[in-house]
């Protein structure tokens, strides 16, 4: 997965998000594709700006990462 494809599915899963919801979709994000944010190469910072959701929401972004070691998605 690209770091294109990355900020198309970060910015699709804020945009989709349930009212309310929108920073826990963040982090569904960073569990799910935990593997592809690793791989990519690029800075978590860098996905979150060009998807437009905001830089501050790396952090969020990375607490996804740290979770996928201990959550399975439904």
């Amino acid at each position: 997965m690209t770091k294109e494809d990355l900020v198309m599915e970060l910015r699709k899963m804020y945009e989709n998000a349930p009212k309310g919801d929108s920073t826990t979709m963040i982090r569904l994000f960073g569990i799910k594709y935990a593997f592809e944010l690793k791989e990519c190469g690029a800075p978590i910072t860098e996905i979150a700006i060009l998807s437009k959701i905001g830089d501050n929401y790396h952090a969020e972004i990375s607490k996804g990462i740290r979770l996928s070691k201990y959550v399975k998605l439904k």
